[in-house]
């Protein structure tokens, strides 16, 4: 099964280095592209990560990325 598509390119979001999020896998939750738990009951887990650098980063939103959490363009292919 594949996630749902939560929007057709990256979110660009600010990020703390050293800090840990949670982003969501399954493309159903209202906080994207952060998990707020609507993966319960599904087969999604959300991937754990810690920003390596204060910025922006790009997180995928269409769950396609090879590269979690992070947009490989895999979006260009949909």
């Amino acid at each position: 099964m594949d996630a749902t598509i939560a929007q057709k390119g990256p979110y660009a979001v600010e990020l703390e280095a050293g800090k840990e999020y949670y982003w969501c896998a399954c493309g159903k939750s209202k906080n994207q592209p952060f998990c707020n738990g609507s993966h319960h009951g599904t087969e999604f887990v959300p991937k754990l990560f810690k920003a390596e650098e204060t910025g922006t980063a790009y997180l995928c939103g269409c769950k396609r990325t090879k590269n979690q959490p992070h947009c490989d363009g895999a979006h260009f292919k949909i």
